[in-house]
């Protein structure tokens, strides 16, 4: 499943704008049919444009989401247990369901298939993409209303930094679910989920023109590493 509505105002028309030669929401539904992962692909939107792209490129998209499910204050599991809803009337039930975001670039085939062995080998709710802190949040500090410093934890101050736990968070790309999970509602960042690890280098989440021409430099440079045959080594 992969959520796509229309109303995006930070970057208008953002699931569809042109991204490395593809409209984005693109390259999410590319990596999808590569995993060979999936019985099927839905793609729910309420946007008429979102929904030809996305059938150019390969997915299905059945149904219309409903207004109530499309405006800027619907979380993503509402709106995944509604598509599941509709596949289990419309053909046979869901079990496990993978919700992979429009605005996600950098996902690839394999991580969704570490995804899926990470989802049936723990036996958990749910499995999703995560990355690590660059910085150790233990010494995050913060700027006060009187324009000072101050450290969320002080007593970390004259920590080492290798002597605190690596913290982790979501990199905004993929999540795989048991249907009945999402179905009930169960929470994403919970003891119930395995994390899927992924590199920094390959996380970048999409909500600012800044964050977009961020991540392009990122897709150059993973572009020409990729296209980049490395030298070899000397006799």
């Amino acid at each position: 499943m992969i959520p796509a509505r229309g109303g995006s105002k930070r970057i208008p028309r953002k699931n569809i704008k042109a991204f490395g030669g593809l409209p984005m929401i693109a390259w999410s539904i590319r990596a999808a049919i590569q995993s060979q992962c999936f019985d099927r692909l839905i793609v729910s939107t309420d946007d008429e444009e979102i929904a030809a792209v996305a059938k150019e490129h390969g997915a299905d998209v059945p149904f219309e989401r409903p207004a109530n499910l499309s405006d800027d204050h619907t979380g993503t599991i509402p709106v995944i247990a509604h598509a599941i809803d509709w596949q289990n009337l419309h053909g046979p039930a869901a079990t496990q369901v993978c919700c992979i975001y429009a605005t996600a670039p950098f996902v690839q085939a394999a991580d969704l298939q570490r995804g899926l062995q990470a989802l049936q080998s723990t036996d958990a709710d749910y499995a999703f993409s995560v990355t690590s802190y660059a910085f150790p949040i233990q010494r995050a500090i913060r700027i006060t209303a009187e324009q000072r410093v101050e450290m969320f934890q002080p007593e970390h101050f004259n920590t080492r930094s290798q002597d605190l736990a690596e913290a982790w968070h979501d990199a905004g790309q993929f999540y795989w679910g048991q249907a009945q999970a999402w179905l009930e509602g169960k929470p994403l960042f919970s003891q119930g989920s395995a994390p899927v690890p992924l590199p920094r280098h390959r996380v970048q989440d999409i909500d600012t023109p800044e964050d977009w021409e961020r991540a392009e430099w990122m897709f150059k440079a993973m572009q020409h590493a990729n296209k980049t045959t490395p030298p070899k080594a000397n006799d």
